[in-house]
């Protein structure tokens, strides 16, 4: 029997012979990854997985953007409060759980990022087996902009991607780049017009779905392999780092600073 995906409130999936496209559906709040959805993405690939009507999977994002990384609104509100508390502690163990269940998926993974993708957003499309952006979207992690550490798998894809001393220099001033500078630099693999990118992305996952899907499957699981050595070597200490870190007063005032588009003043603590 293959999985509902009538129970996705925040996630939209649709097949088609053989492809799935799955979209971050919340566009009226530029599909920022709150907890719920952060929930569904967390077992939504594990359904994919388990589908035997899908062979390719094409990620996106519903509307202008591919997703504005984590809600600040709601960072802001739980601070200091025991939601605050309760999400530090339930944290780390569901994003572990989110990117362990893609690396596991052996069905390739397409990002179609359709516009920008900040944090999160930029993460998720990092995790993805090919990459296909906007050339004028705005894509990288800001964690630091809002007083946050980038421990939520940027400080593990990044560095495997384009190396560790450019990957810290982008994750410590929590510089955007536009899609084609990310194309340019190896950190994505394709660049096109905006109005292209999901056709594009289309073209990857149809020639995919024609070849034989075993001998793709298992040469996607032995690169994996190296991932998740990573993964499991990094993320325990960098997501521990950025739950202190979004307990501290300094993204406190970063996080209301950027909501009221005035300069932070920090404290160090």
């Amino acid at each position: 029997m293959n999985p509902d995906y009538s129970r996705y409130r925040f996630l939209s999936i649709q097949r088609d012979a053989g492809i799935a496209t799955l979209t971050l559906n919340q566009p009226e709040n530029r599909n920022a990854i709150h907890a719920e959805m952060h929930a569904e993405l967390e077992h939504v690939f594990l359904d994919l997985q388990a589908d035997k009507e899908v062979n390719v999977i094409v990620l996106t994002g519903a509307g202008k953007m591919f997703s504005a990384g984590g809600d600040i609104k709601r960072m802001v509100n739980r601070y200091g409060t025991d939601e605050g508390w309760q999400f530090s502690l339930d944290t780390p163990a569901s994003t572990k759980r989110l990117f362990q269940n893609i690396l596991e998926v052996e069905k390739p993974i397409i990002a179609a990022i359709n516009g920008d993708a900040v944090g999160l957003g930029a993460t998720l499309a990092l995790f993805a087996d090919s990459t296909v952006i906007s050339e004028t979207a705005k894509f990288g992690d800001s964690h630091v902009k809002v007083g946050l550490v980038a421990g939520d798998g940027g400080a593990v894809i990044w560095p495997i991607l384009v190396g560790p001393n450019r990957a810290k220099e982008f994750l410590m001033r929590g510089k955007l780049m536009s899609g084609k500078e990310a194309q340019a630099m190896g950190l994505l693999n394709h660049a096109v017009p905006a109005e292209q990118v999901v056709e594009e992305a289309m073209v990857i996952a149809r020639e995919l779905n024609a070849l034989p899907p075993l001998a793709v499957r298992w040469t996607k699981l032995s690169v994996n392999k190296w991932i998740k050595q990573q993964l499991n070597l990094i993320l325990d200490a960098s997501i521990a780092y950025e739950m202190l870190s979004i307990n501290s007063r300094d993204h406190h005032e970063a996080a209301k600073a950027f909501l009221e588009k005035r300069p932070p003043v920090f404290k160090g603590n």
